[in-house]
């Protein structure tokens, strides 16, 4: 008698294991970023190379006392070298300003020339500040930034509305350490972090919040007690996702609505037609489509982008997939026992 060997269930075994593996694969690639090494694990250098920045010369003769912890000067009465510590406010990191968006500027771009005298004389503490829309509105050369229609919705905002000339954009973006970069990055945990350290600057620390209000410091977390899951949406999402009028033409919308306004409803993200598409995804979606083509990467958005953080519809593809093979292995092997 001869027997001949039935390959086609050992085929079709074989098929859904290359499938199950497939699709574990892409769910370890959609959890891992790819590229980089993250921020922590750059090494940065301890001093910064100065001659490949414009205006670095200029820009030393301030940071040799705004650029440490403490200054020296000759004391023209009693003709000794004096050594002071610097007012902590006014101490400026190199590392930080030279990956600044203005560290190409002069200080004296926006500061009075007259600061170039030591000792500096008390009036150039009441100088006004120039606002951004001050030097790059109607500028070509940033139009692709919209300054002037970030300046109308801040108008609109409630902090302007509440604090009026009291509210700058210094409030929240610091001239020294501005780095719109950020926003942008391929990390989507420095972007949320980044912005969020914004708002808690002065929502988060006392001292800040009490220059324009003397409110109570309020209690973000007892707020947000309604919101599920606290911890998760924190790290995840901005806080100008719930908190600021959306516009997808900006890089971020600048319209912060009074409190009653905020968004509580949960489809309001977690749904296809997230808000979130429109602001803290939008690049990475439009990244996908450019290195992915536009139905991978489409597709490969949505496993990575819907909820606080990620779907979980490649877990469920891969788990149904196993679960399956396990059951075709099972009735086959039930069905040879029977023969």
């Amino acid at each position: 008698m001869i027997y001949k060997t039935n390959i086609r269930p050992a085929w079709v075994v074989l098929v859904l294991l290359m499938l199950f593996t497939l699709a574990f694969t892409l769910v370890k690639t959609s959890d891992t970023a790819p590229g980089k090494p993250s921020q922590a694990e750059e090494e940065k250098p301890s001093r910064v190379d100065l001659s490949g920045f414009k205006n670095a010369t200029e820009n030393e003769n301030c940071l040799k006392c705004h650029g440490q912890s403490k200054y020296t000067y000759e004391n023209p009465e009693s003709k000794k070298t004096v050594t002071k510590r610097m007012y902590g406010e006014l101490v400026l990191s190199r590392d930080v300003f030279y990956v600044s968006n203005h560290r190409g500027f002069k200080c004296t771009d926006c500061h009075s020339e007259d600061y170039g005298t030591f000792p500096h004389a008390g009036n150039l503490r009441m100088e006004a500040k120039a606002n951004c829309i001050d030097c790059h509105g109607g500028d070509e050369k940033y139009a692709k930034f919209k300054f002037e229609q970030i300046e109308t919705e801040f108008q609109a905002s409630v902090h302007s509305e509440k604090h009026s000339a009291d509210f700058t954009c210094w409030m929240c973006h610091n001239a020294h350490t501005y780095k719109i970069n950020a926003r942008t990055n391929e990390n989507l945990k420095e972007t949320i972090t980044y912005d969020n350290m914004i708002c808690l600057n002065c929502h988060g620390d006392l001292k800040n919040y009490q220059l324009l209000t003397d409110k109570a410091k309020p209690n973000i977390l007892s707020k947000h007690e309604w919101l599920p899951n606290q911890a998760s949406h924190f790290t995840n999402v901005r806080c100008i996702e719930c908190h600021a009028k959306n516009d997808d033409t900006l890089v971020v919308a600048h319209h912060i609505m009074p409190k009653k306004m905020a968004v509580r409803k949960c489809e309001s993200c977690h749904s296809k037609n997230s808000i979130l598409y429109a602001s803290l995804y939008k690049h990475k979606v439009s990244e996908n489509i450019q290195k992915e083509g536009i139905i991978k990467g489409l597709l490969m958005g949505d496993a990575t982008t819907i909820g606080p953080d990620k779907s979980n519809t490649l877990n469920y593809i891969s788990l149904a997939i196993f679960a399956l093979t396990i059951l075709v292995i099972m009735i086959h092997a039930a069905l040879r026992i029977k023969k």
